[in-house]
């Protein structure tokens, strides 16, 4: 049977008494607040206390304070076994909550260090999955490599013409402009030795070997690795490759594999003609500045220009187009399911893509280098 709740002070001191309950404590929350201050040495009754949860006790530790409540033996004797019990876990709930200990702030290098840790260990981790992913695209090519009833043809032109076709005119764009920078900064040193001739050969060997599949990599990297992060991850966030799952189909076979192979087509194609291009704008610079006419800008490459050259930089298509695709492809299997997540992914692969292309650049420059080519 339910009781109104007590609370009177007088000049004995406290009396506590009746329900202390939820139910109550919008009235006790009141009355508490025109209550004068009990002291730590008022004498307090809790003899009358009946029902009693957690709201009323927390209501009695702050009344009474921790400390006090911690003393029920001896200021309560005959109060039940039960309500002591839950009015001094609550009174140490509630002190261990308002005495929460201060972690002391690290030094400006443990910090420093600490997240320099923390990115290694992102990146190893990020690299392991890239391995792993590697792995399985690579699993997946071959298994269906020699069933053509498999192959997704459909998927795989559609994605030739927006990751080939339609990167033409910014690819051409790019490198012819740049083309014509190298061979006017080239014009402009090489003309303090006599050597102007020469910029020729420093821009066919720059588009050849670096330029053209370098810039031509960074462009699809920005350009493409982000759509298919962002079209992967879009699918990612509304389910649907769980239904591509629950249909029995593979997600990289149907999704993956496509992009893959139109990159590996497509990254080659441009790449060429990026060296065209490239090769274009040093010809327009060195017939309008340098009087090197059209006819023996060509003879000029055609006899100091060898063909490993040309070589050289259509081998590393291949290589960075499977990396851009499969990078893309992973970031957007990562989406967790938010707007925010695709728009991370997309900006990860592409820094991810253009990191990996020049490291890579990078080293088989200074291999080749060693080995005389």
């Amino acid at each position: 049977m339910n009781s109104a709740p007590i609370l009177e002070q007088g000049e004995s001191g406290l009396r506590i008494g009746g329900d202390w309950t939820l139910a109550h404590y919008a009235e006790l929350r009141r009355r508490l607040a025109g209550l004068a201050p009990v002291g730590s040495e008022s004498p307090v009754d809790l003899e009358g206390l009946q029902n009693l949860d957690t709201a009323g006790a927390a209501l009695l530790v702050e009344l009474l304070g921790a400390q006090r409540l911690a003393q029920l033996d001896r200021l309560a004797p005959s109060l039940a076994a039960e309500r002591k019990a839950l009015l001094q876990t609550v009174a140490a709930a509630m002190a261990a909550d308002g005495q929460a200990p201060s972690t002391p702030r690290p030094s400006a290098l443990v910090e420093v260090l600490e997240r320099i840790g923390v990115a290694v260990v992102g990146l190893w981790r990020q690299t392991l999955a890239l391995l792993g992913f590697i792995g399985l695209t690579l699993q997946s090519m071959l298994a269906i490599l020699l069933r053509p009833g498999r192959w997704r043809v459909t998927s795989l032109v559609a994605h030739l013409e927006q990751s080939g076709l339609d990167a033409v005119p910014i690819v051409a764009l790019l490198t012819f402009l740049v083309g014509a920078v190298v061979a006017f900064l080239g014009a402009t040193i090489l003309s303090d030795f006599g050597a102007t001739l020469y910029t020729v050969n420093l821009v066919a060997f720059s588009f050849l070997r670096e330029f053209g599949v370098l810039l031509t990599a960074i462009l699809m990297a920005g350009r493409t690795a982000s759509a298919f992060t962002a079209q992967i991850g879009s699918m990612k966030a509304n389910e649907e490759i769980d239904a591509i799952r629950t249909l029995g189909l593979s997600p990289i076979e149907l999704l993956v594999l496509p992009r893959v192979f139109a990159m590996l087509i497509a990254l080659p194609m441009l790449t060429f003609i990026a060296m065209l291009s490239g090769m274009l704008g040093g010809a327009v610079v060195c017939a309008l500045a340098l009087d090197i006419s059209p006819a023996m800008y060509l003879s000029l490459l055609q006899q100091n220009i060898e063909l490993r050259h040309f070589l050289v930089g259509m081998g590393k298509a291949p290589l960075f187009a499977f990396l851009i695709a499969v990078i893309g492809c992973l970031e957007g299997f990562k989406v967790t399911g938010s707007a925010q997540s695709v728009g991370e992914r997309t900006t990860s692969s592409v820094v991810q893509s253009i990191f990996v292309v020049i490291l890579l650049d990078a080293i088989a420059a200074l291999f080749l280098m060693e080995v005389g080519w």
